[in-house]
């Protein structure tokens, strides 16, 4: 799955914008993030006042995005 497939699966299930942030980089507040960080890794993070936590780094956008579908899975309302 690359961040097309994962964005449109996150429209599809209809969970919230405003859980998560897609590639806008940055620390936007209490948002589970996935973003390319300059060593060509993938970063998923929880960002909580001005901080990353609960960071995961992936060598693969496809391993990266799974990760960040699996952890939104729960808000999913399409059910």
């Amino acid at each position: 799955m690359l961040v097309v497939e994962l964005r449109n699966t996150l429209i599809e299930w209809k969970v919230p914008e405003e859980l998560y942030s897609i590639m806008l980089g940055g620390l936007p507040n209490e948002k589970l993030c996935l973003t390319e960080n300059p060593e060509n890794k993938w970063e998923v993070y929880y960002s909580e006042r001005g901080r990353k936590t609960g960071l995961k780094i992936f060598n693969s956008e496809e391993e990266a995005c799974e990760y960040f579908l699996k952890k939104l899975s729960r808000y999913r309302q399409d059910l």
